[in-house]
């Protein structure tokens, strides 16, 4: 399948909710990314819509509409659900904003729906199909397709309003161009997939950007057309108000929004439907609130009332085409998800912490899946990644952090800003004598710790690091961090045993101040005993002086 909706990988935050949404976990992630995988999508578009970082964008098809403008007329064909997302516009004033684009002419889609709701009333009075689905929602078309081919024969094998008109168009203008504009992403698929009759597909949003760049407005103005009842089809139940539900052999229902549509599906797949229409559409309160209405114009309620309004009350005046020219054939297509075997499973929940089924009962939501087991399976096919799981990572950080904490040979405390103890380690009740940690858990850190330090540090907001500190009470010294952390609402207080090595020091210090006190006593007697020596020699060396003098004299008078 073609690319409808791409992925703008820098604003993807792994959020997991484009997977949570996704119906049929058409989602995979990888390299820390959710890309949708396209040939398992059913373009309903979920993924688009609830992403909160717009991280999702539908394919752009202006420049080929631009394209077809210049190779000659082109005729727009406008879903009727335009007048829920241009408040106040008519298919006059549509037509005149799309003349200004280069278009031809713009006729409402709502012609095509008349046809095609006519064509429901015929296969219903042949009273040969068993179960009838409408096949007006292409999403709902593909969801069969792919993933329920024992409903495949309880499609109604007819056109869909989009291409019903368009035909009508071609055949009334030969050679000319078609633009299909409405609220849908997957009309670009089946565009695509039926080719030769819509020539090209875009969104009311894209519109809206390609009027924005060029300047135009959409003027507002008023319709009184009676002939157009089928108006209503973009609504619940839409479909069936515009049709004569008279055959008493069917039961005529509504089933809208994927949840309901899985399980209207899963009933007929099972065989517990009988001799019923179904009008279904994969979005809930239907085509009004289409995936690429533009977002800040989805007012449900209002929209819904809107389209009301507009409506007339009898049919389009239009000729019925013959039945095999509204024929659509519907096919399955094959998927290629390769599934798990159960020791496949069982090892991949081994590695999420699964060991039993009670643990398997915890749900995965927030990373986008309904069970741990359904979680395993898309691990298994490559489209999930086993830290995916916040109940997971969370109880993994945790036991992780318990570790560290309970393992640490520092003392570590945990207190909220009432100062009262949350946390509090082995070590730490070692520290200040308590046996154990239940004894303090919830009391004010008074009983155990001068708060000052911790008060100082809240309302200055600087932490303390490695600051020594005596604890007389317990005749212990410690270096202690205390860091407070506002974000969160506590502070945390590290605490490092260095009596023994305090005790060294001082013993150290002792040890040296007695060294230098006996080495200072040692010089000074040594420093006495050198002065003693020096005056004796002084003393002798004096006398025989005058012993040598007085022989020298001596010997002179001879």
């Amino acid at each position: 399948m073609a690319e409808y909706l791409k992925l703008k990988k820098s604003n993807c935050v792994n959020c997991y909710k484009c997977i949570r949404h996704c119906p049929v976990k058409s989602i995979k992630y990888s390299t820390g990314q959710a890309q949708i995988v396209s040939d398992e999508c059913i373009l309903c578009g979920q993924c688009f819509v609830v992403c909160p970082q717009n991280a999702k964008e539908i394919r752009n098809d202006v420049p080929s509409a631009i394209e077809l403008l210049k190779s000659g007329p082109v005729i727009a064909s406008v879903a009727p659900s335009f007048v829920a997302n241009y408040p106040g516009a008519t298919i006059a004033t549509m037509e005149k904003a799309l003349k200004q684009l280069g278009f031809t002419a713009a006729e409402e889609t709502a012609v095509g729906a008349s046809i095609v709701k006519t064509e429901y009333e015929n296969i219903i009075h042949e009273g040969k199909q068993e179960v009838i689905i409408s096949t007006c929602c292409h999403s709902v078309n593909t969801l069969v397709e792919k993933y329920y081919p024992e409903v495949l024969p309880y499609l109604a094998t007819v056109l869909s309003p989009m291409q019903a008109h368009c035909q009508k168009i071609k055949q009334e203008h030969p050679g000319v161009k078609t633009v299909f504009i409405g609220p849908c992403i997957s009309k670009k698929a089946e565009a695509e997939a039926y080719p030769g009759t819509v020539d090209c597909v875009l969104t009311f949003e894209e519109l809206s950007d390609w009027l924005k760049q060029e300047g135009v407005s959409i003027e507002q103005g008023e319709d009184h057309l009676e002939e157009s009842r089928a108006r209503l089809f973009p609504t619940s139940g839409g479909i069936l108000r515009t049709m004569n539900c008279d055959s008493p052999d069917y039961t005529y229902m509504v089933v809208d929004g994927i949840e309901n549509v899985l399980a209207a599906l899963d009933d007929i797949k099972e065989g517990r439907l009988k001799k019923c229409f179904i009008e279904m559409s994969i979005c809930a309160g239907s085509c009004i609130s289409g995936p690429a209405m533009e977002r800040e114009k989805r007012r449900p309620i209002t929209d819904a009332i809107a389209v009301n309004r507009y409506a007339g009350k009898k049919d389009f005046a239009v000729e019925q085409p013959s039945s095999k020219d509204l024929i659509k054939d519907h096919r399955f297509i094959g998927l290629h998800r390769q599934m798990p075997g159960e020791k496949e499973i069982q090892e991949i929940l081994r590695k999420m912490g699964k060991n039993t089924p009670e643990q398997e009962l915890n749900l995965t939501g927030p990373a986008g899946y309904n069970t741990c087991r359904e979680k395993a399976i898309a691990v298994y096919q490559g489209k999930a990644d086993i830290n995916m799981c916040l109940p997971f990572l969370t109880q993994k950080a945790e036991s992780f952090s318990d570790t560290i904490i309970s393992t640490s040979p520092n003392g570590i405390m945990v207190l909220n800003e009432d100062l009262e103890v949350q946390q509090i380690n082995s070590a730490a009740c070692q520290i200040v004598n308590i046996r154990h940690a239940s004894d303090v858990l919830g009391d004010q850190v008074i009983r155990i710790l001068d708060p000052k330090v911790f008060l100082d540090v809240m309302s200055t907001g600087r932490s303390v690091r490695d600051e020594k500190v005596y604890l007389a009470e317990y005749k212990r010294y410690v270096e202690q961090t205390v860091i407070y952390d506002k974000s969160y609402h506590i502070v945390i207080c590290i605490m490092r045993d260095v009596t023994e090595e305090e005790r060294e020091r001082m013993n150290k210090e002792k040890i040296s101040q007695q060294t230098i006190e006996m080495t200072d006593r040692v010089i000074e007697k040594q420093m006495r005993m050198a002065q003693e020596i020096a005056s004796l020699l002084g003393e002798t060396t004096a006398e025989t002086k005058i012993a040598l003098t007085n022989l020298k004299d001596s010997l002179g008078d001879e």
